[in-house]
C-alpha cells in the first residue's frame, strides 16, 4: 500500500475535496490528504518545488504549471465548474441580482463590497472597471487576504454584501447567500488537476484523480455548488 497521498488545492474546492476524499479513504482504505490554501500562494509553492502528487487549482493556473513543467505533462483533467454568487450578513436585505443593471445599483448603494484574489475576484474587478468605478476608493472594495473566504468579511461586517464563488459561500455562519450572478457579471471557473512532477506515485495519484472524476462524486459535487466538468 502506496504512503498518503498528498495533495494542494485552491479554498474553493475545499469543502467537496474533504468529503470526497474521505470516502474515496474509506472505499480503497488509501489515504489523501489535501490542503488548502489561497491559490496564488498554492502555485507559489508548486513552482518553488514543494513535493504534491495532487494540484487542484484553476484551470488556466494548472495548464500553466504543466506547460512550465511543474505536473506530469498530459495529466491535467477537468475537476469541477464553480460559479460566482452574492452574499449578505445575516439578516440584511437582500438586494436584487437579477440583471447586471441590479447588480450594478446593489454595488453602488453598498457601504463596502468584499471580494477575492482568486478567479471571481479577478473577473468581478474586470466588471468594476467596465462600469467606470474607481476600485480605488478607500474602504469601498475589500480585497479578502489569500485563504480568507470573502464570506467572513461579510459576517464580521467587513463587508456589506461579498463576491465570490458559490462553494465559499456554502455553509458559512453568518451570512445569507443573495443567489448566483447573472451573466455578464457571473463567470464560472473551472478547476482542474495535475498529478505533480515531483510525486513517486503517479499511478496511486491517477487512482485517486479516476475517483474524484467518477459518477459517485457528480451528486457531492452539486451539494457543495458545484457541477462536474
Amino acid at each position: 500500500m502506496a504512503s498518503t497521498i498528498t495533495g494542494i488545492s485552491s479554498m474553493a474546492a475545499r469543502q467537496v475535496l474533504a468529503e470526497l476524499v474521505a470516502r474515496y479513504g474509506v472505499a480503497t482504505g488509501r489515504t489523501v490528504s489535501i490542503e488548502a490554501t489561497g491559490g496564488v500562494d498554492a502555485a507559489k509553492r508548486v513552482r518553488t518545488g514543494e513535493v504534491f502528487d495532487l494540484v487542484i487549482l484553476a484551470d488556466d493556473v494548472i495548464d500553466t504549471l504543466e506547460t512550465e513543467g511543474h505536473l506530469v505533462a498530459g495529466s491535467r483533467v477537468a475537476f469541477v465548474r464553480s460559479p460566482m454568487a452574492m452574499a449578505v450578513r445575516v439578516g440584511e436585505k437582500r438586494p436584487d441580482i437579477g440583471s447586471e443593471g441590479a447588480i450594478r445599483a446593489a454595488v453602488m448603494s453598498a457601504r463596502s463590497i468584499g471580494y477575492s484574489t482568486g478567479p471571481s475576484g479577478t473577473h468581478f474587478l474586470a466588471v468594476l472597471r467596465s462600469w467606470g468605478l474607481d476600485i480605488a476608493a478607500p474602504g469601498r472594495f475589500v480585497q479578502a487576504k489569500p485563504g480568507i473566504p470573502v464570506a467572513t468579511l461579510v459576517a464580521r461586517g467587513e463587508a456589506t454584501i461579498g463576491i465570490q464563488q458559490l462553494s465559499e459561500l456554502l455553509g458559512v455562519p453568518g451570512i445569507d447567500i443573495v443567489g448566483i450572478l447573472p451573466p455578464p457579471v457571473q463567470s464560472v471557473t473551472t478547476f482542474s488537476i495535475g498529478v505533480g512532477i515531483r510525486t513517486a506515485h503517479v499511478e496511486e495519484a491517477r487512482a485517486a484523480i479516476s475517483y474524484l472524476n467518477s459518477a459517485e462524486a457528480i451528486e457531492i459535487k452539486r451539494r457543495f455548488g458545484m457541477e462536474p466538468a
